[in-house]
């Protein structure tokens, strides 16, 4: 899968691409159930709410085959790789849960912030690509995007311990004000199998989700093999330290693991 010249444009402006149902449901489906089974593990890259529902599970490229396959698939790992214009390694892996009535806030942040503070990554030559596991819908808990944040660079935040389970260098409300009054805020939705791709600078967060429908979302971060992070404090199971340039699966990879797997498939 290959970017237009108008795709490219689009990107460097807005620091984002939305490009809905790159995957196939019944692709989504084996993950959905797969997620489930992850979520109800006792691992530590399993991250919990402070109610017990799930947030978020690390790195499940390196224990699931089907998330294996997703962590290198072509339609993910070539777009990035154009765009970087080098072969890419798995930074980081998550499958984000949003979970019914109970998915907490993700706080207004730039991911790259986050790299270059706690991992030591030399430059934002790394992006996010997200998968929609579920429909996402205005309602649910959508990831919102201040457009052309990207082009600011990398803004003073604040390392927030409290609000959530998980830490985060976070904006402040009057950053995120002016921001707002320059780009505007977008939260793209789609149906299940969708993708954004967006910049590591963009600023971004998501709200609470208190409706009934859940929204699971996996996120790649692939980063430049020559732009490898430099400091390890973190969990190698949340930031990885194989520097190894991915080698994408077949196109049909995922169409193969659910026909392999008929139960999971068809749950």
């Amino acid at each position: 899968m290959f970017l237009t010249a108008q795709q490219r444009e689009d990107f460097d402006r807005e620091g984002y691409l939305f490009l809905p149902s790159c995957f196939s449901d019944r692709e989504m489906q084996a993950l959905r159930v797969e997620a489930e089974t992850i979520y109800g593990q006792d691992r530590e890259e399993v991250w919990r709410e402070k109610t017990g529902a799930p947030r978020t599970a690390f790195a499940a490229h390196t224990y699931n085959e089907a998330y294996r396959r997703l962590g290198a698939h072509p339609r993910l790992i070539g777009p990035v790789t154009e765009l970087l214009g080098e072969a890419v390694y798995m930074h980081q892996f998550k499958i984000n849960a949003k979970a019914a009535f109970d998915g907490d806030v993700w706080q207004w942040h730039q991911d790259y912030g986050t790299w270059a503070r706690d991992d030591g990554m030399p430059e934002p030559r790394a992006m996010n690509i997200a998968v929609f596991l579920d429909e996402v819908l205005p309602i649910n808990g959508a990831l919102m995007f201040i457009p052309r944040s990207h082009k600011r660079g990398v803004l003073e935040a604040g390392h927030d311990l409290q609000t959530t389970s998980y830490p985060l260098w976070t904006l402040d409300k009057a950053t995120v004000t002016d921001l707002a009054k320059e780009g505007g805020i977008v939260a793209p939705t789609g149906p299940a199998g969708s993708v954004i791709m967006f910049h590591g600078n963009l600023v971004h967060a998501s709200p609470p989700n208190i409706t009934p429908y859940q929204r699971k979302i996996v996120y790649l971060t692939l980063c430049a093999v020559s732009n490898h992070i430099t400091k390890f404090q973190r969990a190698e199971w949340i930031a990885h330290r194989d520097f190894t340039p991915i080698e994408p699966v077949a196109d049909d990879a995922l169409m193969t693991y659910a026909a392999e797997h008929p139960a999971v498939a068809a749950e």
